[in-house]
């Protein structure tokens, strides 16, 4: 086992705390985890574009390699979208990822601006970058970043006092920082681990964060070819990864460390984000769920107008319960209300699942009457 391979200062003996869905921690965790377990941190997604081309990258097709901009689910183009976004999930705070964010630096620091000077100095900003270059760090740190993740190519993890990232540490500290570590738990890599992990104990380091390594639509083909496979039916976290970044928090180590699951992100962070944006957005005729979701009835005609004023003459629904949704090209109605009146229409009609996101994914359409 790769504890003989640990320093006898070092031993395995750390308590831990548990958290929803797997997730756990031995020390104290980052104030950008907090607010993430809250649902309360909305995501800017800065870039796309990365230098690193790191296999276990999780990053959709649809972003990955492209400077494209992103506030959650919302593409957007200027920081007045940026700012309504976090307004309307009422953001406790965001996190700035990537690609990597540091690569359009002048973009991230606007945002972080912004959002400062919009929402106060109590809303945190933590940035993930693998860059170690001073002058960025400084632009975004002058900018109020409150918290800084560094996330080192594989190769450098065994000997990271060797590297820059040393001293870019050592600078993000000096400027007030929270500075830590964001690495995936990859099986068969359990001495890098340590060893990025007592690099981090030796500098004083915030915290390590180790995230369940997971496939995705990017990284699957990189991921077989390592030989590794998902845990279970049901996830797409990888096995062995879990049981490794579990065992890594028993590191009698002084600085905190974080195991984040796969599941977590989706079933916690994900789900407590979107219900705090769905408050706010929800229209008089949706129906919020416990998932976060809105059920919407939805009726198929040519003519939204004159459908309507029928529906509100014939059935006396109140005009609240009923909506044109021009954007989607459809009529919209209370689903208790058209569920009711859904076999005397003579037209198509569907009770849908979506999520309150900009975008609003359709998860579920089921038909109340057939076509």
């Amino acid at each position: 086992m790769f504890w003989d391979a640990l320093p006898a200062s070092m031993g395995v003996n750390r308590k831990i705390a548990r958290m929803p869905k797997g997730s756990a921690y031995a020390g104290r965790l980052p104030k950008g985890c907090v607010l993430c377990e809250q649902g309360g941190k909305m995501v800017l997604l800065v870039t796309g574009r990365c230098d690193r081309d790191c296999f276990y990258c999780p990053l959709s097709s649809e972003k990955r390699g492209k400077d494209v901009f992103f506030a959650n689910e919302r593409r957007v183009a200027h920081i007045d979208d940026i700012l309504d976004e976090a307004r309307l999930m009422d953001a406790l705070g965001t996190g700035v990822t990537g690609g990597d964010p540091l690569l359009e630096v002048a973009r991230t620091a606007d945002a972080i601006k912004a959002l400062k000077k919009r929402f106060g100095s109590s809303h945190h900003v933590h940035l993930y970058t693998a860059e170690t270059d001073g002058r960025k760090i400084r632009e975004v740190a002058r900018a109020g970043l409150d918290e800084i993740r560094f996330h080192p190519p594989l190769a450098k993890w065994s000997k990271l006092d060797r590297t820059p990232y040393r001293d870019a540490a050592r600078l993000s500290k000096r400027l007030g920082l929270a500075v830590g570590l964001e690495l995936p738990a990859i099986p068969g890599r359990e001495n890098d681990l340590v060893a990025a992990i007592r690099f981090a104990d030796d500098m004083g380091l915030d915290f390590v964060n180790i995230n369940e390594l997971e496939f995705s639509e990017t990284n699957w083909k990189a991921l077989r070819r390592l030989g590794l496979d998902v845990k279970d039916d049901v996830s797409s976290g990888v096995k062995g990864s879990e049981k490794l970044a579990l065992d890594l928090l028993r590191l009698d180590a002084s600085v905190p460390l974080h195991y984040c699951s796969a599941a977590f992100k989706d079933g916690v962070q994900l789900r407590r984000r979107i219900m705090r944006r769905a408050r706010n957005v929800r229209r008089p005729h949706e129906l919020l769920t416990r998932d976060g979701t809105f059920l919407i009835g939805v009726v198929e005609t040519d003519d939204k107008a004159m459908t309507a004023a029928w529906i509100l003459k014939r059935f006396g629904v109140p005009g609240s319960l009923i909506w044109s949704n021009f954007k989607k090209d459809r009529l919209e109605i209370a689903p208790w209300v058209l569920e009711e009146i859904a076999g005397e229409l003579g037209m198509p009609a569907y009770i849908v699942e979506e999520y309150p996101t900009h975008d609003r994914l359709e998860v579920e359409r089921i038909p109340l009457t057939r076509r």
